[in-house]
């Protein structure tokens, strides 16, 4: 595959999705032999998420994307071959003035990168042309590029060996990683603790699923709660709080506070838990690769225009009607669960590792995009 110079814009709208999803993406193209540049609008979170940055991946700030003379003196240097527009944010006008006049015409690719659904419009509308008729990119062509669940769809973002990583997590360190998060060993003899990730944003049951795992735990088992740093945090905080206590450490339930956690960290959660809680884009992806039970938690919109999505994601991924109940009462507004017994978290991982073995099968995102390129610049 030849080396190609790629820029990709992200706005962070909230929540760090949109980043999240343009990092991974950006350091897998450059974990393959891509040069990449993130122009992004805000790259706090990069601090934590990604500490030691990626080779190959260049950040810039958003708004030296205006800047004429520095963009020709850049484009001069290292020419922009492929163009991504994440999540149809809007590029800044100079920086298509300079790229549609500099970079080499027999190579160039502008794709609108959208976000993942499992909608029957994804397979309709993946890899359109759109004319662009206006402005300075007049007469270029820009190509709609839909992630996807299906191989009529762009792909599901995926590095090489990443399951392979996560068994060995799983048989070697996944153990000494809990350590060094803060969880605490239980004392023997009694029942393993099941082990739970928290990511979510208010959920309105969230207080009475904590109530339950307090008195009585889940399927017989002590949990283990890991909660995620910032909005998660602050909802389990509140919910104790409306339930009288701070952090509750009984014989059912031991909360432990997760600091905030690089991509790759977040990764080596969701492989160390028996049932992951996961919120957005990127989380739940990152869920279906483990292979292990997850409840999604998606981006409410208004006039519950979310919950359609949801329910097309949990019918593509073949989900029983178990965890479809438990889905619907955790992302609506009901203040009860309709919590598994044994039998149905067995029936939860059974289909989560079905699930995810036809999509392992496919070609991942950056696989199809990297010929996407090829065939249509």
């Amino acid at each position: 595959m030849n080396r190609r110079q790629w820029d990709i814009f992200c706005k962070v709208i909230d929540n760090f999705g949109d980043i999240g999803v343009s990092w991974r993406l950006s350091a897998d193209l450059a974990a393959r032999g891509q040069q990449v540049r993130l122009w992004v609008d805000d790259a706090s979170a990069l601090a934590w998420m990604a500490p030691d940055g990626a080779p190959g991946v260049e950040v810039r700030p958003w708004e030296q994307a205006s800047d004429v003379s520095d963009l020709s003196a850049l484009f001069a240097a290292a020419p922009g071959e492929v163009l991504i527009e994440a999540f149809g944010c809007e590029i800044p006008p100079a920086f298509l003035g300079v790229w549609a006049a500099q970079a080499p015409a027999a190579s160039r690719c502008w794709i609108n990168l959208e976000y993942l659904s499992a909608e029957a419009y994804v397979e309709r509308s993946h890899a359109l042309p759109s004319p662009v008729q206006h402005g300075p990119a007049a007469g270029y062509t820009k190509w709609f590029y839909y992630p996807g669940f299906t191989p009529r769809t762009g792909g599901l973002l995926r590095e090489p060996g990443l399951v392979e990583r996560m068994n060995a997590f799983e048989t070697d360190e996944a153990e000494g990683w809990l350590l060094r998060q803060g969880v605490q060993a239980r004392p023997a003899p009694g029942p393993a603790p099941l082990r739970v990730s928290l990511l979510c944003y208010e959920p309105p049951a969230l207080g009475a699923l904590l109530a339950e795992w307090s008195a009585r735990g889940m399927v017989g088992r002590p949990v283990d709660l890991l909660v995620t740093a910032g909005r998660s945090a602050q909802a389990v905080r509140a919910a104790l709080e409306r339930l009288g206590a701070d952090a509750p450490r009984t014989d059912w339930l031991a909360i432990t506070w997760l600091p905030w956690l690089s991509q790759q960290d977040f990764d080596k959660l969701l492989w160390a838990c028996d049932l992951n809680f996961v919120r957005g884009e990127d989380s739940v992806l990152r869920a279906v690769w483990t292979g292990k039970p997850f409840v999604w938690q998606i981006y409410p919109q208004d006039d519950d225009a979310h919950l359609p999505k949801l329910a097309a994601f949990l019918n593509q991924m073949g989900a029983p009607q178990s965890l479809q109940a438990f889905h619907a009462a955790w992302n609506q507004t009901g203040p009860t669960l309709p919590l598994p017994d044994a039998a149905t978290l067995a029936e939860w991982q059974a289909h989560a590792r079905a699930a995810r073995a036809p999509l392992l099968a496919q070609d991942d995102l950056t696989s199809r995009l990297l010929e996407f390129v090829v065939k249509n610049r």
